[in-house]
């Protein structure tokens, strides 16, 4: 079988079965609990907020067996935190500050195509400068990833770095630093999730403080 058969198909869906399922979806849970939407109107409380790929097979929800209103999403490609993006930057404010979530998770997967394609020297368009950032990653780690010489290997360790780096962005923003200084909960995290066996994989970067950062990015107290 080659491998293009092997890829899930998806010609039956169309814009008419996307509301087709819309209204299987209420019907399913209305029926399971009848004030289902009634109690998702009256607000969100999520302790969580995830910063994932905009890829198709990482829905935050379905892989953490979590509920709608349990988890405050914002995705890009490749779960990049870039300190001009402020739609990022939008998001985390508000799940901080104003929905104060005590967890932000970077969730990155093995296979990733943006940072596959970081990996070549190829140009794809406008996309070449957000991968851009994550050429920088491999930039600082060149001498462990030119060291593996599995290709597949390389790109999954890079994976791991690339998210390990956005942690370390999150971590040097100033909407971060600020909610530890007024005392906030609030525990940074780095996940790897992998698309062959469904598990992820705690990359052991959790921090909630600045204590580690190297002084130059550790802001004062705002006056």
């Amino acid at each position: 079988m080659c491998a293009q058969n092997l890829i899930h198909d998806t010609s039956h869906i169309t814009y008419e079965t996307l509301l087709d399922g819309n209204r299987q979806f209420v019907e399913n849970a209305l029926k399971e609990d009848p004030e289902y939407f009634t109690t998702l109107a009256n607000g969100q409380k999520p302790p969580v907020l995830w910063i994932g790929c905009a890829d198709s097979r990482v829905p935050a929800n379905q892989i953490t067996n979590t509920k709608p209103g349990e988890i405050f999403v914002h995705r890009n490609i490749a779960n990049m935190v870039i300190h001009t993006d402020m739609n990022m930057l939008s998001v985390l404010d508000y799940a901080v500050n104003v929905l104060k979530v005590r967890h932000v998770i970077v969730t990155g997967h093995y296979g990733c195509g943006g940072v596959l394609a970081s990996m070549t020297n190829k140009q794809f368009g406008l996309i070449d400068n957000w991968l851009r950032h994550i050429k920088d990653v491999y930039r600082v780690h060149a001498a462990e990833l030119d060291a593996i010489e599995d290709e597949g290997e390389r790109g999954d360790r890079l994976v791991e770095l690339n998210v390990i780096e956005n942690v370390n962005n999150l971590c040097k923003t100033s909407i971060v630093q600020n909610a530890w200084q007024n005392g906030q909960e609030l525990h940074v995290h780095g996940w790897v999730y992998s698309l062959a066996t469904g598990i992820i994989n705690d990359m052991k970067v959790s921090t909630s403080n600045n204590a580690n950062m190297d002084e130059v990015f550790r802001f004062s107290a705002v006056r």
